[in-house]
C-alpha cells in the first residue's frame, strides 16, 4: 500500500471513529430523543388513531406506518449527524487543519457521510426494535429494504454536508429540516397512501423524493408500494452520485469552509 493509500485509509477510520464516537458519546441527545418520539408515534397514530382507520393497503393501521416511521428516523438522524458535525468542525475552525493536510477530499466527504449513515440506521434499528412491542413485521424482500435504507441514508448525509457547507451560523443549519425536509417527510406517505388523494394531488405528490424512499422501503418491508420500485432506486442512485459529486466540488474549491 502506498503512502498517500495509507494516509487516506487512516484519516477515513479517524473521521468514521470520532463522528461514531460523538453521536454514541452524547446519546441521550441522538439515540434517546428519536426513539421516544417513535413509542409516540406509535401509540398515539397507531393504536389510538389506527383503530378508527381500519386496514390500509390489506394491513393494520400500525403495520402500515412502521415502514414510513423508520424511514423518517433514518433521514432526520443521517441528516441531522452530518450538517451539526461538518458545521461543528466550520465553527471551530478545525476543519481548516483538515483541508490543508494530504487528505483527499473524497476521503473527508465519505468519513463524514458515514457517519451519518450509521447514526441513521443505529436510529432505525432501534426504532424497528421497539415497533416489535406494537406490531409485528415481517421482511417482504430484504434486498430492496437494505439498497433502499443505504441508499436514503447516504442521499440525506450529502444533503446534510451540503446544508452545512453553506451555512453561517447554526440557526442556518435549521432552516432545511425546518421548513424543507418536515413538510416533505409528511407528506411523504408517511401516514397515508397517496391512492386517498384525489388523481391531481396524486400527480403532485409523484415529484416528492421522499414519498419514493418510504413506498420503496414500504414495499421491502410489506410489499406494497404507491409507486414503481424501479423507478424509486433508480431516482436515488442517480441522486447519490449527483450529490457525491457536487459535494466533493464543493470541497475541492473550498468555498464556504469558514463559519
Amino acid at each position: 500500500m502506498s503512502v498517500e493509500l495509507r494516509t487516506n485509509w487512516v484519516a477515513l477510520n479517524t473521521i468514521v471513529y470520532r463522528e461514531v464516537r460523538r453521536f454514541l458519546r452524547i446519546w441521550p441527545q441522538t439515540l434517546l430523543p428519536p426513539a421516544i418520539t417513535m413509542v409516540l408515534y406509535f401509540v398515539i397514530f397507531g393504536n389510538l388513531i389506527g383503530r378508527q382507520i381500519g386496514d390500509m393497503g390489506g394491513f393494520t393501521y400500525m403495520q402500515y406506518i412502521v415502514p414510513g416511521l423508520i424511514m423518517m428516523s433514518v433521514i432526520t438522524n443521517s441528516y441531522g449527524n452530518v450538517v451539526s458535525s461538518f458545521f461543528g468542525s466550520k465553527f471551530q475552525r478545525s476543519i481548516e487543519e483538515l483541508m490543508v493536510s494530504p487528505v483527499s477530499p473524497h476521503t473527508i466527504l465519505v468519513g463524514y457521510v458515514l457517519g451519518g449513515v450509521l447514526r441513521g440506521l443505529a436510529v432505525g434499528v432501534i426504532v424497528t426494535i421497539l415497533s416489535m412491542f406494537f406490531t409485528n413485521l415481517q421482511v417482504h424482500h430484504l434486498g430492496v429494504t437494505v439498497i433502499v435504507v443505504l441508499l436514503t441514508a447516504t442521499i440525506f448525509s450529502l444533503l446534510g454536508f451540503v446544508n452545512a457547507v453553506f451555512a453561517r451560523n447554526f440557526d442556518d443549519i435549521s432552516i432545511i429540516p425546518t421548513f424543507v425536509l418536515t413538510p416533505l417527510t409528511y407528506l411523504g406517505g408517511v401516514f397515508y397512501s397517496i391512492n386517498l388523494l384525489p388523481p391531481f394531488w396524486q400527480t403532485v405528490s409523484l415529484a416528492n423524493p421522499v414519498l419514493h424512499m418510504v413506498n420503496s422501503f414500504r414495499y421491502g418491508i410489506l410489499g406494497v408500494s404507491d409507486i414503481s420500485i424501479g423507478t424509486a432506486i433508480t431516482f436515488m442512485l442517480v441522486a447519490t452520485a449527483v450529490l457525491y459529486v457536487l459535494c466533493v466540488r464543493l470541497l475541492v474549491s473550498g468555498r464556504g469552509m469558514r463559519a
